[in-house]
């Protein structure tokens, strides 16, 4: 696993390829024209942003709240679903 800091340096087709195979997906939501996935990259919290013509990718300050974090997403996740699934 990339320590963040290190991640932070990567040109970003690098960054996507490390969120692509280290990053866990977490929840995704719809902003506008972007849909906009939540990352957890080790202990960091890590937004790809997918557009029709460019990918942004926005990490999180060690400082920020989780809950701050997670509260665009609250919307879009499925509390039942984990229920079901025994989760």
């Amino acid at each position: 696993m990339i320590e963040y800091s290190m991640f932070q340096r990567l040109p970003l087709r690098s960054q996507a390829e490390v969120l692509a195979k280290d990053g866990t997906i977490l929840a995704q939501r719809q902003h506008k024209e972007w849909v906009v996935t939540l990352y957890a990259l080790g202990d960091s919290f890590v937004e790809l942003w997918s557009g029709k013509e460019a990918e942004v990718i926005g990490a999180f300050k060690k400082s920020a709240s989780t809950l701050a974090i997670f509260e665009p997403y609250v919307d879009e996740i499925n509390v039942q679903d984990y229920l079901d699934n025994g989760l």
